[in-house]
């Protein structure tokens, strides 16, 4: 059986939606690195720190749910 590293290292090679979820993810991730980096944030700021860190989310459920699909497909006995 595959480990998650294993799944997820093979659907970067394979599947174009999961390497640009991923890479839009980590650039979401180093905007809200910005962000944290600063002692005050001004309500826009603090709006935007709030949308970053849900569309990130969103963009994990998503990479998670490639990866649940991925896997039992591999599961699955072959017909």
């Amino acid at each position: 059986m595959l480990t998650e590293d294993a799944i997820m290292e093979q659907l970067r090679h394979t599947n174009t939606e999961f390497r640009e979820l991923e890479e839009s993810h980590h650039r979401l991730d180093l905007e809200l690195n910005e962000l944290q980096r600063r002692h005050v944030l001004t309500p826009h700021e603090e709006l935007e720190k709030k949308r970053i860190q849900k569309e990130k989310l969103v963009k994990k459920d998503k990479l998670a749910e490639i990866v649940r699909v991925y896997r039992e497909q591999r599961l699955e006995p072959a017909r």
